[in-house]
């Protein structure tokens, strides 16, 4: 059984690297640089963590550590590309996604841990939700391919499903708080906002992908601290990912393209659970190539242009 002090102190630990991320902001204030420096941060501590833990548990448990790691730092690559739709479909504006980002991965944390403590009998309840969400998914692929008709200079029209939902319940269209009071047919009445929308969407994306992780991770180790360890080194690192991955979707022409065949394949993999099992490293292998093809094909129509 573990020591409640490894718990302790792998906490203090996350916490002294959160706020050694936040001091980046101080040492690099363009985004991108930071993003890659927090990105090398929580990689070299998930590799130092294997180093610790080979003396406390042997090399058995440390090897499953770092396989267990690899392999849900694989599955996440995943959660980006819907982060990017999801703050698409919100409108949220890029300097508050980080806030959403921040608030989805502590949300993550506490998740992830009740699922690892509840095992898989507890997630064998919300496999109906795989279908539901790789529908969506398809669907918000073929959209991302049809051309986009956006007006510099005019402000963003209210998304459908906010008006609907506005029917129901009044929904502030402000993204700089997750709730605000608003005078609704001269009554101050407190109403969520799309920010805190999209914070629970992001959740709810979370919840849906702990369908594949936590059983993969739980696959490997059955220890807790293993598994729960492995599980949040790889989940820390996914807000400074995402500014990589946000950063190349707005700089590459061709990136929507792969967007959505990523989407697409999430889709596929959802929904074809019980007749095709696509492991983790052909996941990531499936993900590389999409990204070198357009990522190879934005570059070189630049230099043509150029």
């Amino acid at each position: 059984m573990t020591p409640i002090s490894h718990w302790l102190w792998f906490h203090v630990a996350v916490v002294a690297l959160m706020l050694a991320e936040f001091g980046l902001h101080r040492l690099f204030p363009d985004p991108h640089r930071k993003a890659v420096w927090a990105t090398v941060l929580w990689t070299v501590a998930a590799l130092a963590l294997a180093a610790i833990l080979l003396p406390l548990y042997g090399h058995a448990h440390a090897t499953e550590y770092v396989a267990s790691w690899a392999i849900e730092e694989a599955l996440s690559v995943d959660n980006l590309f819907v982060f990017l739709l999801l703050f698409k479909t919100f409108t949220i504006p890029e300097d508050r996604q980080p806030k959403v980002l921040f608030w989805g991965v502590a949300g993550a944390i506490v998740m992830r841990g009740a699922f690892i403590a509840g095992g898989l009998s507890l997630l064998a309840r919300f496999h109906w939700v795989e279908y539901v969400f790789g529908a969506l998914l398809l669907a918000a692929a073929v959209k991302l391919l049809k051309p986009e008709d956006d007006s510099e200079g005019n402000e963003v029209s209210q998304p459908t499903w906010l008006r609907w939902l506005t029917r129901v319940h009044p929904v502030s269209p402000r993204t700089d708080t997750f709730s605000a009071r608003e005078t609704v047919g001269g009554k101050l009445v407190w109403m969520p906002t799309t920010l805190l929308l999209a914070l629970i969407a992001v959740e709810l994306t979370d919840v849906v992908f702990a369908l594949d992780s936590i059983p993969a991770v739980l696959s490997i180790t059955r220890i807790p601290f293993i598994a729960y360890t492995s599980n949040i080194m790889a989940v820390m690192g996914l807000r400074s990912l995402y500014v990589l991955l946000a950063a190349m979707l707005k700089s590459l022409r061709f990136m929507h393209y792969g967007l959505a065949a990523l989407l697409a394949f999430a889709a596929v993999k959802m929904l074809a659970v019980h007749w095709i099992e696509i492991g983790p490293l052909a996941s990531l292998g499936v993900i590389a190539v999409v990204l070198a093809i357009t990522v190879g094909t934005s570059v070189a129509f630049r230099q043509k242009q150029a």
